[in-house]
């Protein structure tokens, strides 16, 4: 499964003063929104398009694995495929899964304040599972909203656990799913190409299996298979530009992909959202931690992730980028690297996001307020691009050309997310979130005061 963006709290209180309605830090428990967390999600949701632009623009299958490419991937390509794996691919979904729990803790915290409680947050990831719906089905296949939605609803049950415990639980129980994914996923690099193969076929030729290397690689190759043919499907229908075809494809061939998607990252995704509430509890967003020593260990955990995610991407390459040490490298050893680096980042971000506020900066946060908008309208930006129907540039761009498409959806996700906001109170999609969740019409426009 590709990156993707964790939606973001609508129901923050967004009340600020002058007629810009500038929003200013908070206490955990204050009236107005944490910039820190506005302005990672504005990070972040920068960062899930660079790791996403791949699988919008060629098969799936190449967002991890190079020679997936419609296109020449030559070795300018495959160094920049190493500099996306050490930099962005696995964090920022990481990123914002800790997000995730922090908002949804966020939204509780306010809930019980006005005396309501989880029920208001299950109707909130009710609609959240019913926007990756849509999303899957009839804009892009490599939503994460389901799978939000559905681990969400699994941490209800532990949100009243002490955060020393959310945290805990969370961190042993994502290092368990690591070593799981790893052991699997090393399996395969195991049998497919370091000789495995002869090893069982000798096995197996014993007690009725297969008895030659070729029959075994051919049993235990499924997954490559299968995604290669998922890729020509995908190639013949979106070419030709016939999007009620894809859509018709998604629903008959795809259907029950939203709801597994739980079994393969279910083990990363609901310890990442403990994790995140327990970090929130901890003043990690609000300033209420030792400025030195966050900056210190955060920037320590950023060292550790940076380094790890270096030597196995040098490891990837070193082996050609072959299909199943570039799975090996992306669903098993990376993740033990990742965790270290997604908290330091976090940490980071938290400290540099209430400074945050020149040009650039206040642009970032603006399209972190917006980032479930932002999330959504680029994915509905990139249909319009590569689908044939409209631009058709579906696997006819390299790596560096998805590179230049990505640098200007940023350019239009800065510009218009700083402009919306000074009209209007919520992004449109945070505020149609927000009116389905309480079942009621908010006002979306923003009023100036009085003199």
């Amino acid at each position: 499964m590709t990156e993707a963006v964790a939606a973001a709290t609508p129901d923050q209180d967004t009340r600020a003063s002058g007629a810009a309605e500038k929003a200013a830090p908070i206490s955990a428990t204050g009236a107005s929104r944490l910039l820190s967390l506005d302005f990672t999600r504005g990070i972040a949701v920068m960062g899930i398009l660079a790791a996403n632009i791949v699988a919008f623009g060629q098969p799936m299958i190449a967002y991890m694995w190079p020679e997936g490419f419609l296109t020449p991937h030559d070795a300018k390509s495959d160094w920049m495929w190493v500099a996306q794996f050490v930099l962005i691919d696995g964090k920022m979904r990481g990123l914002f899964t800790l997000l995730f729990g922090a908002g949804m803790y966020l939204f509780l915290e306010n809930a019980w304040a006005r005396k309501q409680g989880r029920w208001l947050q299950a109707r909130r990831l009710f609609w959240l599972l019913a926007f990756g719906m849509v999303h899957f089905f009839f804009i892009w296949r490599g939503d994460i909203l389901t799978l939000y939605a559905t681990c969400g609803f699994i941490c209800l049950l532990f949100v009243k656990w002490g955060p020393k415990t959310q945290l805990g639980v969370g961190i042993f129980f994502y290092l368990v799913g690591a070593a799981i994914f790893s052991a699997l996923a090393g399996m395969f690099y195991w049998i497919m190409e370091l000789g495995g193969a002869k090893v069982l076929a000798e096995a197996g030729g014993q007690g009725g299996g297969p008895s030659t290397p070729a029959e075994v690689r051919e049993s235990f190759g499924v997954m490559k298979t299968q995604g290669l043919d998922i890729a020509q499907a995908d190639v013949s229908l979106i070419q030709s530009g016939d999007y009620f075809g894809w859509v018709h494809y998604n629903l008959t061939e795809h259907w029950v992909e939203p709801l597994t998607g739980f079994l393969f990252f279910g083990l990363e995704t609901i310890p990442l959202i403990l994790i995140g509430m327990a970090l929130y509890r901890f003043g990690l967003f609000d300033g209420r931690l030792n400025a030195k020593k966050q900056a210190i260990w955060g920037a320590i955990g950023v060292a550790v992730g940076l380094a790890g995610s270096l030597a196995i991407g040098l490891w990837t390459l070193e082996r050609g980028l072959s299909f199943h040490s570039t799975f090996l490298s992306f669903v098993g050893t990376s993740a033990f690297v990742r965790l270290p680096f997604v908290i330091g980042l976090a940490a980071l971000l938290a400290l540099w996001g209430p400074k945050a506020t020149g040009w650039l900066g206040s642009r970032v946060s603006a399209a972190g307020r917006m980032a479930f908008s932002n999330y959504l309208g680029t994915s509905i930006l990139m249909l319009f691009v590569f689908h044939g129907f409209a631009l058709g540039l579906y696997g006819e761009l390299t790596r560096p050309q998805l590179y230049i498409v990505m640098l200007v959806a940023w350019a239009i996700m800065l510009a218009w997310s700083k402009a919306w906001l000074s009209v209007y109170r919520y992004g449109p999609l945070e505020w149609l979130w927000r009116c389905l969740t309480y079942g009621k019409l908010f006002p979306i426009r923003r009023t100036r005061e009085a003199g």
